[in-house]
């Protein structure tokens, strides 16, 4: 074996033997690995509490049900294509009534658009739960090995959730909402991707997903000098049945006091 091939085989043998050595000294000695932190304990950001929406634009479509027909508007238009147009002008909500399908406009696709109030919470240490007033629905938010268990599609489908840190002094969004309790970054957002839906409504009025669309959203925080924390999901929505192209949408929400507005109501086809 040449002095090359000796030095080479070195250099892999010490790589390959580092992880451990590190692990062994996490473990102080006893080669015990260190438990990674739960998602609850390592959020880089608060989101818990509870938020109410804030309808600042595409008014007309989200504070009440447009007419059959009204899909697009100055800022209000869905890319869908003919085939979601014919379903959509066939919308009829005594049909939903009758066939126990009022939550289709209260499906994850379309929830977080509708007015009300979320209060957010964490399940587990490795699940955050989102419910929300309006149509009583939840949705849960798996991170790590904290997986849902899969089965049949969902109005609130699966939703597989990461937190993406960010040093301090980054300039994404502006001043970002730190959460003290955890000693972690000054920013961070939380990347949620969601799929396994039953189809539903992506606007009140008919207009449809499929169970194959997939939707990621980014939660941020984004506080202002006053001290007012707001909420901003930016989300994106692919359909390869209904949409030409990606829909995209940014709810934002602004945190309350306290949950004394709270005011759960059940889903509806005509509101």
């Amino acid at each position: 074996m040449t002095a090359g091939n000796i030095s080479r085989t070195t250099v892999i043998a010490i790589v390959m033997l580092a992880p451990a050595v590190g692990r062994v000294a996490a473990g102080q000695g006893r080669g015990t690995p260190t438990p990674a932190p739960s998602a609850k304990a390592s959020a880089p950001i608060d989101l818990t509490g509870y938020w109410v929406s804030i309808v600042n634009k595409d008014w007309r479509f989200r504070m009440v049900i447009p007419a059959k027909g009204d899909f697009f508007g100055t800022l209000g238009g869905i890319p869908i294509n003919a085939e979601a147009r014919r379903v959509a002008e066939a919308w009829d909500p005594a049909k939903d009534e009758a066939a126990g399908e009022e939550c289709k406009a209260f499906g994850a696709a379309g929830l977080m658009r509708i007015p009300g109030r979320l209060h957010i919470t964490w399940q587990d240490d490795n699940t955050l739960r989102v419910d929300t007033d309006a149509g009583r629905q939840t949705r849960l938010f798996h991170f790590g090995a904290a997986r849902p268990p899969g089965g049949q599609p969902t109005w609130q489908g699966e939703s597989l959730a990461r937190w993406l840190g960010l040093a301090a002094g980054s300039t994404r969004g502006g001043e970002g909402n730190a959460n003290p309790a955890t000693g972690g970054p000054s920013y961070g957002s939380l990347e949620v991707m969601t799929t396994n839906l039953r189809p539903g409504y992506l606007r009140r009025n008919g207009v449809p997903y499929s169970a194959g669309t997939a939707m990621t959203e980014y939660w941020d925080l984004f506080k202002e000098p006053d001290a007012t924390d707001w909420l901003v999901v930016t989300t994106t929505i692919v359909d390869p049945r209904y949409l030409q192209l990606s829909y995209e949408t940014s709810p934002a929400f602004k945190r309350e006091p306290d949950g004394s507005k709270w005011d759960p109501s059940a889903c509806s086809a005509r509101w």
